[in-house]
Formats: structure tokens, sequence, C-alpha cells
């Protein structure tokens, strides 16, 4: 097992997400969401352009405990521009960033890598990732059409100052008060990953198991888990049940993140999958990203009171 120390508090804000809903008017102890208006006096305010939203996702996270906060990235959205866009708009300092981690060498997570490591702005700032998140990757279209997505290229993130640290197994973070989970076993029934993602091995075309895909885990005190995934890739419910053997924690407070039930292919899996997450029993359910309309739709209406919806922009406290 791997201690992750109890952190009074985990703050996880969504630099990028697929979803932005100006109107949510939701906010609580637990959820914040970015305001649409700029005060201009004591009294009014003027409309401000919202968030970005994009098929990506980016965090930033902070831990505090005994009166110390520590912060890091988790993935860095699609696009060059879209998180750092919203780090812009929220005015967010990313000096304060001591450590990055990479859920998965897939575009959507790696994309605005670049623009946020430089705002960072230190030298040999450690990246924690799987060995496989630079593999060269495509998937198969129903019509046999190969669409290649783009490559993460070891020798361009060192470019941008992060110093590479690859694992399999579980690594703790920021002085062991996070923990990136390392691979992940894949032992439910159900969720069986991307039947039609494909790899290139010594220029010999396979199957991608897409191994690399991990989570972040956060331990609050008197609340138990906080588990964030990318995309989820190895399964949902294998990461949390991995989460917990690694770490000894049985509580889980929150589960958040891209599940990755959509399309024809993973509907299927909705319905396990939310009996799965049901017997957990966490305090908060968060999917996000790629968990797609019809299973967030379905876990909202079978969890609603655990239920957030997730956006870019907002910050959600545990």
């Amino acid at each position: 097992m791997v201690t992750v120390h109890e952190v009074d508090s985990v703050e996880i804000l969504s630099l990028q997400d697929n979803y932005i809903d100006a109107l949510a008017m939701d906010n609580s102890d637990v959820i914040q969401r970015p305001s649409l208006f700029s005060p201009d006096s004591a009294h009014e305010g003027v409309v401000s352009n919202g968030p970005l939203a994009e098929h990506g996702f980016s965090s930033l996270i902070t831990v505090e405990f005994e009166g110390q906060r520590k912060s890091m990235l988790f993935d860095f959205g699609c696009s060059d521009n879209g998180a750092l866009y919203n780090v812009d708009l929220l005015s967010i300092d990313l000096t304060q960033v001591e450590e990055l981690a990479l859920s998965h060498g897939h575009f959507d997570h790696f994309g605005g890598m670049k623009q946020l490591v430089e705002r960072v702005g230190k030298d040999s700032i450690p990246l924690v990732a799987h060995p496989s998140v630079f593999k060269d990757r495509y998937v198969r279209t129903p019509m046999g059409l190969k669409l290649s997505f783009p490559s993460l290229v070891k020798e361009n993130v060192r470019s941008m100052g992060a110093s590479i640290h690859e694992t399999t197994a579980p690594l703790p973070m920021l002085d062991g008060y996070a923990l990136f989970l390392g691979e992940i076993p894949r032992e439910t029934n159900f969720e069986k990953g991307m039947p039609n993602a494909y790899c290139l091995k010594d220029g010999v075309e396979q199957t991608d198991a897409i191994e690399d895909d991990s989570s972040m885990i956060f331990n609050v005190k008197d609340k138990g888990l906080v588990v964030l995934s990318g995309c989820a890739h190895a399964g949902i419910v294998n990461t949390v049940n991995h989460a917990i053997s690694v770490t000894g924690v049985s509580t889980v407070h929150a589960i958040m993140g891209g599940f990755h039930l959509s399309g024809p292919y993973h509907e299927q899996f909705i319905e396990p999958t939310i009996s799965a997450l049901q017997a957990f029993n966490p305090s908060y359910i968060i999917p996000a990203h790629c968990t797609g309309r019809k299973a967030t739709l379905a876990i909202e209406r079978a969890m609603p009171e655990a239920f957030i919806c997730n956006m870019s922009g907002t910050t959600l406290r545990f």
C-alpha cells in the first residue's frame, strides 16, 4: 500500500471541460461557478466573456493541509489556447504550480501543455506520466477510415521546460499529499477500453490498450478519497477499486472526471457502471469531459443527491 497524507481540503478548478452553462447559479460551499459579470462599482457589474469549453480536460488542483497550500496541473486541454484563455479570464496565477501530471497520451489532454507550462515559468518542473503516453496512436472508424491522433513527443516536452518522470507504479506527488495512481488493472467484466483504438509498435499495427490511462487520488481528512480521472479508459470502476486497494482507504468521498461512456459501443456499459458507482456510495459524483450525454443524464437520475454538473471554469472544493 501507498500512504496518501490526509489533506484538510482539495480544490479542483476545471481549466477546461466540454461544457459551460453561464446561468447555472448553483454556487455552494462545494461549487463555485465563474461569473459573467465583472464588478464595475459596488452595485453594478458589466458583462464579460465566459469561459471556453472544448472537447478536452485540464485542471488546477490545490491541496490544503496544516495551513499550507500546494498546487499542481493535471492535464492540459485540447487546443493551444483553450485552457490558457480560461486561466487569463479567471486571473489565475499559475506560478504557484509545483508539479504536473498527465492522465494519458491523447491530444485532448496534452494539447495546451506548452502554453500552460510556459505560464508556470519554472525550469525542469516535474511532469509525471506513464511511459506509454508517447505512443503513435490512431482510431479506425466502422468504415475502416484511419484517423491519426497527434503524438506527444518526449523531446518537445523537455523543450517546454518539463522534467519527465515516467512511472507505471503509483507515485506520491506534492510531498505525499497527492497520488498519481499509475497503471490500473482491468478487472471488471464490462470495462473493455476502446476496441477501435490502435497504435504502432516497431512499425506494426496493434490494438491500443491505453495502458497509460491513470488518475489522481487525494485523501480528505474525515471524508475519504477524492478520485479524479482524465478519461478512465481503464474503467472508472477499475480506477476507484485500484485507488482503494493501493491506499487502503475504503471510504470514497468524490468521483470526478471523464468516464468514457459515450458512443454506441460504450453506452451498453452505462448501467453496470452506475450500479458499481452506487456501491461505492460517494458523497459526490461528477461525470465530466468524455462521459457522454446519455451516461451523464443516467448518472444524475440514479444518484441525484450526489450529482454535480462540471463545467469549464468551475471550482469544486472537497
